[in-house]
């Protein structure tokens, strides 16, 4: 008979930088595979998961099984710093590996290309305001359906917590309705979204 080896959830180790890179494009197609849908689908870990880990690795936390790290959850405590550090120290990083498109971007490799030079879009003041830390969490398949999505979780808010953050946001994709139901089952809600913001919405918890 087969069994599930227990997971454990630990901190970030610069050893799983791999394994966060793959988890991202695996996940990265609204919770599916991403690695046909982008002709270098490495854009999605530069913009949504390895930042995190060079700027903010002590927030990163990982799944761990005994294998390769199956599921991840990164964040910041201070979005509106994390995007400062991101033009300052990380986009000089990969900025000539994904160059910015000339002209209106066209195709999914040059709208996350223009985003990737313009990740500061992704603030939006009257949030961070009240919910200065935000997150993305990604577990791959054989992750799903373990309980670790909220022990992930657990682990990210409780060091927000040690650091005295008053609140954390996310973004939502619609469409995603498996992840909206484990947020609001975390405690999270759903923000009134300033004037402008056009793409999904934003979910909030009070720490």
């Amino acid at each position: 008979m087969t069994t599930t080896a227990p997971a454990r959830i630990r901190g970030y180790r610069p050893g799983d930088r791999d394994a966060l890179h793959e988890i991202c494009v695996r996940t990265g197609k609204g919770g599916q595979d991403a690695t046909g849908h982008y002709r270098d689908p490495g854009i999605l870990p530069a913009i949504f998961a390895t930042p995190y880990a060079e700027l903010e690795p002590d927030l990163v936390f990982v799944a761990d099984d005994g294998g390769p790290v199956i599921g991840y959850i990164v964040g910041t405590a201070d979005s509106t710093a994390f995007f400062a550090a991101f033009r300052e120290r990380w986009l000089p990083v990969v900025a000539a590996r994904y160059p910015a498109p000339v002209g209106t971007p066209e195709g999914p490799d040059a709208h996350l290309r223009d985003l990737l030079h313009h990740a500061e879009r992704m603030l939006v003041p009257e949030i961070a305001a009240e919910y200065p830390a935000h997150l993305h969490i990604d577990l791959l398949p054989e992750g799903q359906k373990r309980g670790l999505g909220r022990k992930l979780m657990e682990a990210y808010l409780g060091a927000l917590r040690e650091r005295g953050v008053p609140g954390v946001h996310l973004g939502m994709d619609p469409a995603n309705t498996n992840a909206l139901a484990f947020y609001e089952r975390m405690g999270f809600e759903r923000l009134p979204e300033p004037p402008g913001q056009e793409d999904g919405f934003h979910l909030g918890l009070r720490l």
